[in-house]
């Protein structure tokens, strides 16, 4: 269903964790990225100008990926900001899922690696209770990200 059931609570717990995150967004967003590549190599097909670079060492210093995962956190940031409203929420999901879906030609199965990670960084630096706060906000993102998949014959 595209509405979403996250109480006052859930919604200001998710955005305390968010935050914490949220306040290096470049370097964990490079972080997060680099971690994807390094553990998920096929990952790096997607991102030509990525695929030459073996070390992560090499990776986090990269401009490319330091902005590509600036911009995955923006987006994210965007949508927790809207966690109370469904309408402005997949007004941002949305056209995102279908450039990804359509133009990127990217495996949705990435959304799902891209949130694990993010939530093992939480956990790591800031305790299972952080990251117990937004786990429900990625599933719900990688959920409404599914969605437009298969409505763009995915």
């Amino acid at each position: 269903s595209s509405t979403m059931s996250f109480s006052e609570a859930e919604v200001q717990s998710a955005r305390g964790a968010w935050e914490k995150i949220y306040v290096d967004a470049e370097d964990n967003g490079t972080t997060v990225l680099v971690r994807m590549f390094t553990e998920h190599p096929d990952t790096k097909s997607y991102f030509a100008h990525f695929k030459g670079m073996g070390s992560a060492e090499e990776m986090k210093q990269s401009d490319q990926i330091r902005g590509h995962g600036k911009k995955v956190f923006t987006a994210i940031n965007d949508m927790v900001q809207h966690l109370d409203n469904s309408e402005a929420f997949l007004g941002i999901v949305n056209p995102l899922g279908k450039k990804h879906a359509t133009q990127l030609k990217i495996d949705p199965k990435n959304f799902r690696i891209i949130c694990d990670i993010i939530l093992q960084l939480m956990e790591e630096k800031f305790g299972g209770d952080c990251k117990a706060s937004f786990e429900k906000v990625t599933n719900e993102i990688c959920t409404h990200l599914n969605n437009v998949y298969k409505e763009a014959g995915w």
